[in-house]
């Protein structure tokens, strides 16, 4: 009795520990501004007012900047995941030379910083004659999310036992038939969870579409975000409500797979 207290207690400081930040986000952009940086923050705001979110949405580029995150969110993870998932049948179903090799470099491909990556990604683009074009962010994005979603998605596959594909082709079935009717339905939970996850790191990234796109028109909303900062100072109330308004894709995706993404997850943890 007295462990599962103390571990009650530590899941409930933990999880405060974590939603903290979130509401002192919302509660910032809800209070007036001059208030929002001052000595004695009071953590329930008194005074309430939505001055911040209307500055922040109609600050010029907001729009324009969510329809680009998206467009290029959305093109560079389902990309990701139809070439992940090819690659995770092919390290988890065949045999052929030098298959852990390629294993272990899909790892180690997770393991490279975005910054040394930056100068060869930029170069690369401006020699495509992609440099400005929201095209060199979907393919830095399906680039940088492609290991991590083949890596994820082999170990879904390696869980799902190759004798269901085998008694599919026995009745009938070819290879595609067979993943296609007993595999694919199976990985669902394990497609959603990958999917979250390379769609919160394609979501959030700044260092990438800070150097390859220039014009305002193009910039994703983490180079938006950046504006409310300026030579005369930043307004912390603005980018408090922008940054609210920037995590509502993010948690609207994510509402609507969260059911599915915990199944994958304890699927993931099974077998790898």
């Amino acid at each position: 009795m007295l462990k599962k207290s103390a571990a009650n207690i530590a899941g409930i400081v933990l999880a405060l520990f974590f939603i903290f930040p979130t509401y002192w986000m919302v509660t910032s952009a809800l209070k007036p501004k001059g208030s929002t940086i001052t000595s004695d923050y009071d953590l329930i705001p008194f005074s309430v007012t939505l001055t911040n979110f209307v500055t922040a949405w109609t600050k010029p580029g907001f729009l324009s900047s969510l329809g680009n995150s998206l467009l290029v969110t959305l093109t560079a993870v389902v990309a990701a995941i139809v070439i992940g998932i090819t690659a995770a049948v092919a390290m988890s179903r065949f045999a052929f030379r030098g298959r852990k090799s390629f294993v272990l470099l899909m790892l180690v491909a997770q393991m490279a910083p975005f910054e040394a990556l930056l100068i060869p990604m930029f170069l690369m683009m401006r020699d495509l004659g992609l440099y400005e074009h929201l095209t060199s962010l979907i393919l830095v994005y399906f680039a940088v999310t492609l290991p991590f979603c083949a890596w994820t998605l082999r170990g879904f596959v390696n869980g799902i036992p190759a004798e269901l594909e085998e008694a599919a082709m026995v009745d009938g079935c070819g290879r595609w038939g067979a993943f296609q009717k007993v595999t694919l339905p199976l990985l669902g939970p394990g497609l959603v969870a990958t999917s979250v996850f390379a769609f919160i790191t394609a979501w959030n990234e700044f260092l990438f579409a800070k150097v390859l796109i220039r014009s305002q028109d193009s910039e994703t909303l983490p180079v938006w975000l950046s504006g409310f900062q300026t030579a005369f100072g930043t307004d912390w109330g603005g980018a408090m409500a922008a940054s609210a308004l920037f995590t509502v894709p993010a948690l609207v995706f994510f509402l609507i797979v969260q059911r599915k993404m915990v199944a994958g997850v304890t699927a993931g943890a099974v077998k790898g």
